[in-house]
């Protein structure tokens, strides 16, 4: 059975780290595609800076788009907000279960708070959770590192975010080599982040 690397986020915009990770989850691990699950805009919050939904979908569409082994979900778009992510998994299972397996991709930051998601303890028995390094090095705060379903990868450590790229295009700078050539156009061309 082919598996597949759930890799969240909202995606505001995409950038080249995203994809580094990704590529590398894909090509380094027994992950056979990698999905970028586009987190929608919450009904609840009204953060400005968070692009529309559709087009953070299109810019990791565009971003994408020559890799076959890296796609897109909207699966999160149409479920009731906030959501949490053991109910996109059962979602997923429900519509892919006989022809996939999943798993997580997330970076070692968000293992040290993994506890306090909703129903941790069967995401953690049920899915492998593949971890990409952060700068801070401060994965063995978490008491899952050991765990079985925790794989841990040399994925390069890539220190750039999104925060960063709209404040800097914001300001007039150039974030351009920041941003697959695709992503840079589309945001371009729509005047985003300005």
């Amino acid at each position: 059975m082919k598996k597949a690397g759930l890799f969240f986020g909202t995606f505001n915009p995409i950038h080249i780290g995203h994809l580094v990770i990704a590529n590398h989850m894909v090509e380094f691990t027994e992950l056979d595609e990698v999905w970028f699950v586009v987190t929608p805009k919450s009904p609840f919050k009204s953060k400005q800076t968070l692009l529309d939904n559709n087009h953070r979908y299109q810019m990791v569409f565009e971003a994408i788009r020559e890799y076959p082994k890296l796609k897109v979900s909207t699966i999160e778009f149409d479920m009731p907000q906030p959501n949490y992510t053991i109910h996109t998994l059962v979602k997923l299972e429900e519509k892919y279960g006989s022809e996939l397996g999943f798993a997580l991709i997330m970076g070692a930051d968000n293992l040290i708070h993994f506890h306090k998601w909703k129903n941790y303890e069967m995401i953690l028995e049920n899915y492998g959770i593949f971890i990409y390094p952060r700068v801070s090095g401060e994965l063995q705060k978490s008491g899952l590192i050991s765990h079985n379903n925790i794989h841990l990868t040399q994925a390069p450590i890539m220190e750039i975010s999104s925060t960063f790229i709209r404040k800097q295009h914001h300001e007039g700078k150039n974030i351009r080599p920041m941003l697959p050539e695709a992503v840079w156009k589309y945001l371009d061309e729509m005047n985003f982040y300005r």
